[in-house]
């Protein structure tokens, strides 16, 4: 680079300095492409199961701490902040309804399922309404649940590491709106084992603080 005098501006050394600066740092080794070039490649053959599982495990990893104190005795009932009854979904239901899904994304990627426990799809479909459990019997109880839960997801999250990227660009099998949201397999998985769950957390969340439980 020529001095600035050269381009007749005396009073601007700093130029000069400066372009240097992000000259250099713009000026990358020759070595430094060779030697980080199998990162790059490692970095791009990553397929989409492997992010979606990712995504997945930061989810469930949030669902675990959200169980956090909470007592048998509590888990399908409704919050009761200064006495009053707050009906919104208690753990049982977002942890039942949330269980149903992992069965879900393992058909649609053509691989084997756990069984579903009776009662499950009645008492968590997506169009059942949560209720209070005061006697404890309108809900499968929350060991049985909970291990559900993460039976499913253990087997999801194997299995979306293990498909190959031609599946996940597949039409989504769905109809109506939730075919017209995500088209692809890929698109309502990514939904399902990311979005899905931590919008439900949210909702559990909310009930614990409404326990006066703090963050977990």
């Amino acid at each position: 680079m020529r001095d600035c005098t050269a381009w007749g501006c005396p009073d601007w050394p700093w130029f000069c300095s400066v372009s240097r600066m992000l000259l250099g740092i713009m000026t990358v080794p020759s070595e430094v492409p060779r030697r980080h070039a199998h990162l790059e490649v490692v970095a791009m053959a990553r397929s989409l199961g492997n992010v979606i599982a990712d995504s997945l495990g930061i989810s469930l990893s949030y669902g675990e701490r959200m169980l956090k104190d909470v007592s048998a005795e509590r888990f399908g009932r409704f919050a009761c902040p200064g006495g009053v009854e707050v009906v919104s979904n208690h753990p049982a239901f977002i942890y039942g309804h949330l269980s149903l899904y992992a069965p879900k994304v393992l058909v649609q990627i053509g691989c084997p399922t756990p069984a579903v426990p009776e009662g499950f799809e009645i008492a968590f479909a997506k169009d059942a309404v949560c209720r209070d459990d005061a006697d404890g019997d309108l809900y499968p109880a929350m060991e049985e649940i909970v291990n559900f839960f993460h039976e499913g997801y253990r087997m999801v999250t194997g299995a979306l590491r293990s498909t190959p990227n031609d599946i996940f660009d597949q039409p989504n099998p769905a109809e109506g709106r939730m075919k017209e949201l995500f088209p692809t397999i890929g698109s309502v998985q990514a939904f399902y084992c990311g979005g899905h769950i931590m919008m439900h957390m949210g909702q559990m969340s909310a009930w614990r603080r409404m326990e006066g439980m703090g963050p977990a």
